[in-house]
């Protein structure tokens, strides 16, 4: 089962102070961004935030984990009870975010061309602005 969107926009309405807040839809299901870090998932309209040990602390012992989806690390699962709890759900997506790394910056340099074996990589040429990038017909 697939989530809903009125479960995703719930739940970001309910995360509102953590941060820079966005979802993704990735095969059918969520990913929960807090500034440009994966922190949570929602997957057949349940939550799961990603386990690090500050978000355990403010859970205290014995909180469920479990995967999101089948061969995935277990995560925090929060049951729906406690998303009415803006300022706690907040809390918890924000000291998540906190503990994770910053994203890897994607790469920045020019794109390049496969090469065949032995050969060196050659630049693409990007399409200057106002000019189509695709192959001119012969008339």
């Amino acid at each position: 089962m697939a989530t809903q969107q009125r479960t995703v926009e719930f739940l970001l309405e309910q995360m509102a102070g953590a941060g820079s807040l966005a979802a993704r839809k990735m095969f059918g299901e969520y990913a929960v961004y807090v500034d440009a870090k994966v922190v949570a998932l929602i997957c057949d309209d349940q939550l799961y935030v990603k386990s690090t040990p500050a978000g355990r602390a403010l859970l205290g012992p014995g909180w469920p984990e479990a995967p999101p989806y089948e061969g995935a690390k277990p995560s925090l699962l929060i049951p729906g009870e406690r998303w009415d709890d803006r300022a706690w759900l907040a809390a918890l997506v924000r000291a998540t975010a906190d503990a994770l790394p910053a994203p890897k910056p994607k790469a920045g340099g020019p794109r390049t061309r496969a090469a065949p074996t032995g050969a060196r990589a050659t630049p693409v040429q990007e399409p200057s602005p106002g000019t189509s990038s695709a192959p001119r017909r012969a008339r």
